[in-house]
């Protein structure tokens, strides 16, 4: 079965093409040749990483699928002294911005020597004029110190904007490498800005760097934020699991990010123990029947006279009765807040039972998101940055940096936004919960 959904993928991955965009002949000497007496590694184009490294994985291919490695070139595309980058963030916040942030900034200066760098405030809106927000204008010693804090110096928004407009302002502003962070949406923004800044016959690099704390972003080995986010998550499992012992027939509820791909929910409900629970969007649920959540629930309570659940966002939303949809700025229908549904379901069912409960609900989401990046996301996002200007000099273009099977590479964004990652209900990851919890491997 494994083997079959490899081959399927590397077919996906064969239609969708693995090239990157260039905008030409690199032409001038890297900077970092006289950098110091540190002998730089250097890397070409065609030095590549396997897309699958299973023996047979790709036999019905001639020549091995594989993504471009990430990496300072020797021969680059713009004249460093005389390049201008410009940042901006997108979509919702996310441990670690601004270290990618003072990433790229340290890195333009400090190893290339660009010198002009700047920053558009809250997301796409800051490329449209009309709206006032001034750019700002970066050194190494304005970001010294911003990855101590959470959210984004440069803040962010939603909902998309005039890909013309904000050609016309990098045009203005003469803009030669534009770094783009943010999920989904904001790089398939990115994309249609490459392709106007083609379409127009321009030499601009746009660089994606994915952003999504819920790491659901198609063949990465993982996004940035999210080894923060599930490390905020642990702790607050942990905080549920006392609120639950620390009553008669408690039941802890705790709802974790995680609109589509229940990682979060997974690892911290394994990091954290003493889960009970533990629903996401990708493995189906009942809540009525002898085999539903509820019946379990009322099995597990009289067990061990608490329970614990960790649901993602996503999850159970069609449970919900219908009502009327509505979407955020992004275009994504707003989700039903799962939790607080599962709270007066679950208190009814007791209730009509007469069995006494205490039930704790707790919500995190925010404070999760808006923490500063551990240690680990800290260098993560670092190298990065770092990975991001090396591709900008290089003249890639239309593309996004990540790191697949622990080294980084470059990807096209068509190939990235083509779909999400998932927790694969037969995957060892969400066996390992089934088996953490002891929860029943069907609740319907």
């Amino acid at each position: 079965m494994a083997l079959r959904l490899a081959v399927l993928t590397l077919t996906h991955l064969r239609a969708m093409e693995t090239q990157i965009n260039s905008l030409g002949e690199c032409n001038f000497d890297s900077p970092l040749r006289h950098f110091g007496a540190v002998e730089v590694p250097f890397r070409t184009d065609s030095d590549r990483i396997l897309f699958d490294h299973a023996e047979g994985a790709d036999r019905n291919f001639s020549e091995p699928l594989s993504f471009e490695v990430a990496g300072p070139r020797e021969r680059v595309f713009f004249d460093a002294p005389k390049s201008t980058a410009a940042i901006v963030t997108c979509g919702g916040l996310c441990p670690g911005l601004n270290d990618i942030i003072r990433g790229i900034v340290t890195q333009c200066y400090n190893r290339y020597g660009i010198t002009r760098v700047f920053g558009f405030r809250y997301g796409y809106e800051g490329l449209i004029q009309r709206y006032g927000h001034t750019p700002m204008s970066f050194r190494p010693e304005s970001v010294a110190q911003i990855h101590n804090f959470g959210g984004s110096i440069l803040g962010t928004s939603r909902g998309p904007q005039d890909i013309g407009e904000m050609v016309d302002l990098l045009e203005e502003m003469k803009i030669d490498m534009f770094f783009v962070v943010g999920g989904d949406g904001t790089l398939r923004g990115a994309s249609a800005i490459a392709a106007e800044v083609e379409r127009r016959g321009l030499r601009k690099s746009v660089i994606g760097i994915p952003k999504t704390i819920d790491n659901d972003i198609m063949y990465l080995d993982k996004s940035f934020g999210f080894e923060t986010a599930f490390a905020v998550a642990v702790q607050s499992v942990k905080c549920t699991y006392i609120e639950a012992t620390g009553s008669m027939n408690g039941i802890g509820l705790l709802k974790l990010m995680g609109r589509d791909s229940g990682f979060i929910a997974s690892y911290a409900a394994l990091a954290g123990s003493n889960v009970d629970f533990v629903l996401i969007p990708e493995v189906r649920f009942d809540l009525e029947g002898q085999r539903g959540l509820l019946e379990a629930l009322r099995y597990k309570l009289a067990k061990n006279k608490s329970v614990v659940v960790v649901v993602a966002e996503g999850a159970g939303q069609d449970l919900i009765p219908p009502g009327r949809d509505s979407y955020d700025l992004s275009g994504n229908k707003r989700l039903v807040d799962i939790g607080l549904f599962l709270k007066q379901r679950i208190a009814e069912f007791f209730k009509e039972r007469r069995i006494p409960i205490n039930i704790r609900y707790i919500d995190p989401s925010y404070i999760i998101r808006s923490v500063p990046a551990n240690p680990q996301d800290n260098v993560y996002c670092s190298q990065l940055a770092q990975h991001a200007v090396h591709a900008a000099m290089a003249g890639k273009t239309d593309m996004l940096v990540g790191r697949w099977h622990g080294a980084f590479v470059h990807l096209p964004i068509g190939l990235a936004t083509a779909g999400r990652r998932k927790v694969e209900p037969k995957s060892e990851l969400w066996h390992a919960v089934l088996e953490s919890t002891g929860q029943p491997t069907r609740l319907f």
